[in-house]
């Protein structure tokens, strides 16, 4: 959430902002019922000095209605204030965060720059099968009784690839804590002010599930409870940055890409994630080297796998709402004939720990608000549609990446015969 008195100071930059970003917002009734909501706090003062400078006058009946009186005023002002602050924090959740100069503006998908690639693309002297097919040969996948048990978008992940599956987990898991990452597992039934703290809600509240309990959703990434694990608390610079490998279930209703990847393990309700997590100083600069850490992590996973990709700096109408800088790296997928995003990698600066209130001591004795980061590890089973459909071999059988062949304990996945 941007700051009131940010938004007064830099007014033209934060409608700039929330146009390139594709989002609507009345930054003017915002700044009115901020100009209402001084007035009203002057004039409750203003009240609170009379009320006490008449409690040290002598009693008298006079003295009493006056002082009824003060009270009276001063109940309306409190509540008339209370609407006001209900009116103006609703308005200000609505605000999207400000980008950094480098991010370019561009309302679609046409507007991302591509900034690297890595890898060679596979070319197949047969025709390559998709990882359905693929899944349906080597008895890896089961789609339709996943649909019948789960419903739409529903799988099961069978024999090899269910190996493969909780190897990749770990691999990944474990490089980030030979890294200096605070290995974490995080909650997937989260209370909703995780929600409102991490920009997922009001915006996203469509692709969260909400359970039949007071309060209680299911996560759509381990970003959202780990971000807000020092929520309300204040933190000590000499301890910034605070670093977290977290592990977790995911579900996301996925309202908006209605007839999207439709079939496969593209795009699913329920899935599994390795996600980074950071919470760091108030400082661009750092953010930026923070930034430059976390996707350098995930590219090494994707070169350990041997997969090729390229990675993309988002423009202004392909970033989310908090965020002010964002890579998306994306993994070469055969079947597609095309790079599918496998990890998104962003800068919040302090626009999720307003929302939670993270705080740190600064060394000069200030208090501050934190900034927070995050990047995707590993989300499987996507990423497994990468693997299975770039190391295919013309017999129908799949090789495995020679990183995970010592812990699955196999190098080959063969059709049955």
């Amino acid at each position: 959430m941007l700051s009131i008195g940010y938004i007064r100071q830099n007014k033209q930059k934060v409608i700039e902002a929330a146009k390139n970003k594709n989002r609507e917002v009345d930054i003017e009734k915002i700044i009115k019922l901020d100009d209402q909501r001084l007035v009203l706090i002057h004039q409750t003062q203003s009240l609170r000095e009379e009320r006490n400078k008449l409690a040290k006058e002598k009693i008298t009946e006079a003295i009493k209605t006056k002082g009824r009186e003060l009270k009276n005023n001063l109940k309306k002002l409190e509540d008339q204030l209370t609407v006001i602050n209900q009116q103006l924090n609703e308005l200000l959740s609505y605000v999207p965060n400000v980008p950094l100069d480098e991010v370019p503006i561009g309302k679609d998908a046409s507007g991302n720059k591509e900034i690297k690639k890595w890898g060679t693309i596979p070319k197949f002297d047969f025709q390559p099968k998709s990882h359905i097919e693929l899944g349906k040969l080597l008895d890896l996948t089961d789609l339709e009784r996943g649909a019948k048990i789960a419903g739409f978008r529903g799988y099961f992940l069978k024999n090899e690839l269910a190996l493969l599956h909780f190897a990749l987990i770990f691999y990944v898991f474990n490089k980030l804590v030979k890294k200096g990452y605070t290995p974490i597992i995080a909650p997937a039934v989260i209370k909703g002010f995780t929600l409102f703290g991490s920009g997922q809600f009001p915006w996203g509240e469509q692709d969260v599930y909400k359970l039949n309990d007071d309060d209680a959703y299911l996560a759509g990434t381990a970003e959202q409870p780990v971000t807000a694990y020092y929520s309300g608390e204040i933190l000590n610079e000499k301890d910034l940055p605070k670093k977290f490998v977290a592990f977790s279930p995911c579900f996301r209703k996925e309202a908006g890409a209605y007839g999207k990847d439709t079939k496969g393990l593209y795009r699913l309700h329920e899935f599994w994630k390795v996600e980074q997590v950071i919470i760091g100083k108030n400082d661009v600069d750092e953010a930026r080297k923070l930034h430059e850490e976390l996707q350098k992590n995930s590219e090494e996973i994707l070169q350990d796998l041997e997969l090729p990709y390229r990675v993309l700096l988002m423009c202004t109408g392909e970033m989310g709402e908090p965020h002010i800088k964002k890579y998306d790296t994306e993994t070469w997928m055969p079947s597609r004939n095309a790079y599918g995003e496998t990890m998104s990698n962003s800068i919040m600066g302090d626009f999720q720990t307003r929302r939670l209130n993270i705080k740190y001591h600064k060394n000069d004795g200030k208090t501050e608000f934190c900034f927070s980061l995050n990047n995707t590890a590993l989300a499987s089973p996507r990423i497994l549609i990468a693997i299975l459909e770039n190391y295919q071999q013309k017999d129908g059988s799949v090789l495995v990446p020679k990183v995970l062949q010592p812990m699955v304990g196999f190098n080959q996945i063969k059709p049955r015969l």
